[in-house]
């Protein structure tokens, strides 16, 4: 099942045409990784998913349902969540508070999801009175993707996760979200192929604002030239 449909999108930050029609799709239950060189524009298409960046043209459906018009707010209470390239975590709160704060009923479904990440991330539960702004880069990655897997999401927008990291907490992280792949729909960001590749279902590269190749992750691995020319990759 198709969970999001992107079709055709262009997207204008100020007077700059960033998005020139990208489209894709995230099937429920796998994880699709946009590939690109800096600048491709992968990281305005998620904002543009989530609503941060007004779309000029083309749509965004989710579950059927347009949300391209619709505000970040809006769009996460429909079931998206956003993990943004700086992780949004709130620096100045505890990592029990920025965990309280994600959960908005309060409720067992909730409990439970709060029990999976703090099982999925000990270094949560052993910082959990240490505020954010005080946490090694890698656990304020885990912080960050702890919180938008306790909401009520069933779609995951991730951005570059992996960047600034030491390899070992490169590995930690990725192996959380192989974890997490198994109960959420996700979109991933990654610079680093390795992970991208071990992580991906599927994937979309991006270049000058524009979809070129899509396909499944497993052919891309074998496409030498495709990776050179659009990833950079020898």
């Amino acid at each position: 099942m198709t969970l999001l449909k992107v079709e055709g999108i262009h997207t204008f930050i100020q007077q700059y045409h960033i998005l020139q029609g990208v489209s894709l799709e995230a099937k429920e239950g796998r994880v699709t990784v946009l590939l690109g060189r800096n600048g491709a524009g992968k990281t305005t298409t998620l904002r543009s998913i989530m609503g941060f960046h007004k779309v000029s043209r083309g749509t965004i459906y989710f579950k059927n349902e347009r949300v391209d018009s619709l505000a970040p707010h809006e769009i996460a209470r429909k079931g998206i969540s956003y993990v943004p390239e700086d992780q949004g975590i709130f620096n100045g709160l505890t990592v029990g508070e920025n965990l309280y704060i994600a959960m908005r009923k309060n409720d067992e479904k909730e409990s439970e999801r709060l029990d999976y990440v703090l099982a999925l991330f000990p270094d949560l539960k052993t910082f959990w009175h240490k505020k954010g702004g005080h946490l090694s880069g890698g656990q304020k990655q885990m912080l960050a993707l702890a919180r938008a897997y306790i909401q009520d999401s069933q779609l995951m927008l991730i951005d570059e996760p992996s960047k600034g990291l030491a390899p070992i907490m490169v590995e930690k992280v990725s192996e959380s979200i192989m974890e997490m792949k198994k109960k959420r729909t996700i979109i991933l960001v990654e610079q680093n192929f390795m992970m991208a590749s071990a992580i991906g279902d599927d994937f979309y590269i991006i270049d000058n604002g524009r979809t070129v190749y899509s396909g499944k992750m497993e052919q891309l691995r074998e496409d030498k030239e495709m990776c050179r020319q659009y990833l950079g990759i020898t």
